[in-house]
């Protein structure tokens, strides 16, 4: 048998006598990437946060490397060669990427003096040994979310960890992104690295681990051998019950339904160039692409977060003005950006201000909100999106990620709109969740709205949605039917050319079979 590398049972955690966790439970081997699984809330982040020393645990006990372990502070479990790759990202945005990815561990030439000519020169050299499209010199603030994630999974690696945790390390980049991360890890793996992965993208699971375990309630749950569970079950152990996949049927839209969005010319310099479409009542449209593809920044300028040089957005008959998000919502317009920490919620405020956000207008009176307006809305949608909370007053921050996700979508049917646009409506949230959140947007489209959504997952995508349109270096390349359509029809439509697609599927085979990888990947760098 493996080294172990972790032994963990018993594990225990609770806020002002809330628990979090009432028994993790986990065994790692040198070696094997390990799938921590469970839904929001299940307790795996407050285990993790645990092992890494973020949080002292009340009960239970931890070995790591064989020897019991007690860590105060994320710096003791460093020691002892364990990293994190956190679902939070936490960059410094004034600092550039090299800087980043070596904070607290610079090259010096002389005590004091940092040798920043060896920061961007080692940073370049991991950056390229991992196949991450970023620049070194670059600041973290011009980064796009997809980038400042591969920045954040660079900066871990570069440690020189025994042991990686890694939380959500895709949820904000692309499928060639994830193979090319998958490549890496089998390298790591190969050279005796043991990797604890946690993921809502169960393909990923089921492409990349070795073993599993599951938590729900705070609960260890099972454990076994990846190749002994299927999708279903697998499921069934993480949510407690069996949960019903619909596929969305083809060409809901009706031809001579009315057209709510329409979409002409729109570009702005190279991040999109003359994009057109249009969404009728009850269409959901996909969005499909590879990192960099200009799909986001596109769904920004249509909103009116992000600029637009030229084109013309019309909403429901009427002309959008560029950088205008106030008159976009006034007219029925509504967006669930792609970052709900960053600009989809204010984490520190209750979930009920969250809710009234864009609408406070609208239940004010002489300038003043209406509290009881403010708490009837409240009341009505999270009763209508499910959001599980005891009671509107908790922060938002507090929340699971599905239920935070849900005050987003609450926050945006507030104002009532005819079209939805969606950027990453799933990112970081349960397999339980995503169904309750695809049943919500396939309701609010059979009511008489049009939905326009951009995923970085395929199978997300052809579930939901009756086409697809494939972006490819800031253009539209084609749309495509998505009940004829594959994971593989998308992802190679949207590849930059046919040797791109024989190079992902090159690490496709390398990310699963990779007994010629070089073992020292982390060796020069921590």
């Amino acid at each position: 048998m493996a080294e172990l590398l972790v032994e963990a049972t018993g594990v225990a955690k609770s806020f002002d006598g809330v628990p979090a966790l009432l028994h993790g439970e986990l065994l790692l081997a040198a070696g094997e990437v390990h799938a921590l699984c469970g839904g929001n809330g299940a307790g795996k982040s407050t285990f993790l946060n645990i092992l890494m020393g973020l949080l002292q645990r009340d009960a239970g006990t931890i070995r790591v490397h064989g020897k019991e372990v007690h860590f105060k502070s994320p710096s003791d479990a460093l020691a002892e060669r364990i990293a994190i790759i956190t679902q939070e990202l936490s960059p410094i945005r004034d600092m550039t990427v090299a800087e980043n990815i070596f904070l607290g561990r610079e090259p010096r030439r002389l005590p004091g003096l940092v040798d920043h000519v060896a920061i961007v020169r080692q940073a370049r050299q991991l950056l390229d040994e991992l196949h991450f499209e970023v620049e070194a010199t670059r600041k973290m603030s011009q980064l796009s979310l997809a980038q400042i994630q591969l920045v954040e999974i660079a900066r871990a690696i570069s440690q020189n960890a025994r042991i990686l945790i890694m939380d959500e390390p895709t949820s904000a980049i692309g499928e060639h992104e994830t193979l090319v991360l998958f490549s890496a890890i089998r390298r790591l793996t190969a050279g005796g690295v043991g990797v604890i992965y946690v993921s809502h993208r169960l393909e990923e699971l089921f492409e990349l681990a070795d073993r599993y375990t599951v938590f729900r309630d705070g609960r260890f749950v099972e454990t076994g051998p990846m190749k002994t569970i299927d999708r279903a079950r697998l499921v069934h152990q993480i949510v407690g019950h069996e949960v019903a996949h619909q596929r969305r049927p083809a060409n809901v839209g009706q031809s001579d339904a009315e057209i709510l969005l329409d979409i002409q010319g729109l570009s702005h310099g190279k991040q999109f160039q003359d994009i057109s479409m249009s969404l009728k009542q009850g269409d959901i449209l996909g969005i499909y692409g590879l990192m960099g593809s200009g799909r986001s920044e596109f769904l920004n300028g249509v909103y009116g977060i992000g600029p637009r040089s030229s084109g013309v957005v019309t909403l429901c008959g009427a002309m959008l003005p560029p950088l205008r998000p106030k008159v976009a919502i006034k007219r029925g317009l509504a967006m669930i950006t792609e970052d709900r920490k960053d600009s989809g919620l204010v984490l520190g405020a209750p979930i009920r201000h969250n809710i009234s956000l864009s609408i406070l207008g609208r239940l004010a009176r002489l300038g003043i909100v209406r509290q009881g307006r403010e708490r009837a809305l409240s009341a009505r949608m999270m009763k209508h999106l499910a959001v599980r909370a005891a009671s509107d007053r908790l922060n938002v921050g507090s929340l699971s990620g599905g239920n935070q996700q849900k005050v987003v979508i609450a926050r945006c049917l507030a104002s009532e709109p005819r079209v939805l646009i969606c950027d990453e409506p799933t990112r970081g949230i349960d397999e339980g969740a995503k169904q309750e959140i695809y049943q919500l947007l396939r309701d609010f489209a059979a009511a008489g709205g049009a939905v326009l959504v951009c995923s970085s997952e395929a199978p997300e995508l052809l579930q939901l949605c009756s086409r697809v349109a494939i972006f490819k270096k800031g253009r539209l390349k084609k749309f495509v039917d998505a009940a004829q359509s594959t994971q593989k029809t998308l992802l190679h439509e949207a590849s930059l050319n046919d040797a791109v697609q024989e190079g992902e599927e090159h690490v496709h085979e390398q990310s699963k079979h990779s007994n010629g990888a070089k073992p020292g990947l982390v060796a020069s760098y921590g």
